[in-house]
């Protein structure tokens, strides 16, 4: 598929684009993720959901989707999760803004835009935590506000072997990095 450039989000969704592309900054981008990538946001989106499920009023966790975040930004993160308060209703067909918890997970045809105009675009957008998975580096960069009015992500953290992602938005959550990585 030839790229495509110039569009704004409302072009982008009034086409027929194939499965797996985004929109960014206005140019369509097609990601082709490996089987170990798919493997690793699975599991990441099964301990979120199983979190979500434990207990009532714990918003909603997903896969891909289309995110509308902006005039020329259309994003599918890999993993994502949205409070309570937030939760789109049962026939929404998308989400305007940007989720509370984006996981994505490092492909060869994407990574430079996750790190890039993608981190950017979700910080600008209010997401309260940004998980970059790194497959090489077998890392995750967690990118997150200290309090949820802070302007921007002012906590960085790499965390690998020997690790265990946590966060204040999961209390009891715990996710060991050898555990994620052993995909």
């Amino acid at each position: 598929m030839s790229v495509t450039t110039g569009l704004s989000a409302e072009e982008y969704l009034a086409r027929d684009f194939p499965p797996r592309t985004q929109l960014i900054r206005g140019e369509v981008v097609v990601n082709e993720p490996i089987i170990r990538h798919q493997r690793v946001a699975q599991f990441l989106f099964r301990r979120l959901a199983d979190w979500v499920d434990a207990s009532a009023n714990r918003g909603e966790a997903g896969l891909g989707s289309d995110w509308v975040v902006g005039e020329r930004d259309v994003f599918a993160p890999d993993v994502w999760w949205l409070r309570e308060s937030r939760r789109p209703g049962r026939d929404a067909p998308r989400i305007h803004g940007a989720p509370d918890l984006v996981v994505e997970v490092r492909s060869p045809s994407t990574w430079r835009y996750d790190v890039g105009p993608k981190r950017g675009t979700y910080e600008r957008s209010g997401v309260l935590e940004l998980w970059l998975v790194d497959l090489e580096a077998d890392s995750v960069i967690v990118n997150r506000r200290s309090a949820p009015d802070a302007p921007g992500f002012d906590v960085l953290l790499e965390l690998g072997t020997g690790e265990v992602v946590t966060s204040a938005l999961f209390p009891g959550l715990e996710i060991s990095v050898d555990e994620l990585f052993d995909r």
